[in-house]
């Protein structure tokens, strides 16, 4: 039987910046809209959405006196990202592989 995935994540957009902050554990804004490709608004969305949630945290602060956003996994991220690349691996692993 399949596991339900996190809907949260079955988001591209979500999960692209779950993806890279895996690897990272924290990034500027700037940092993720030129990684995911995003807008502005649509990536400041989606990171309000993963906060809400619980797997990020974002920091406002400045940098060289230019505000600076910073968002980083929170250990329910972590575990909820984990999870999700487990479950989906398991769609794989139940059907014989890729």
């Amino acid at each position: 039987m399949f596991k339900e995935l996190d809907p949260l994540l079955l988001s591209q957009l979500r999960l692209a910046i779950m993806s890279h902050l895996i690897v990272v554990r924290e990034a500027e804004f700037g940092a993720l809209r030129e990684q995911t490709g995003a807008p502005a608004g649509n990536l400041s969305a989606q990171i309000s959405k993963l906060q809400e949630a619980g797997y990020l945290e974002v920091e406002k602060t400045y940098k060289n006196n230019y505000p600076l956003t910073l968002c980083r996994l929170t250990p329910v991220g972590i575990a909820a990202f984990e999870a999700f690349y487990t479950d989906l691996k398991s769609y794989f692993d139940q059907n014989g592989g890729v």
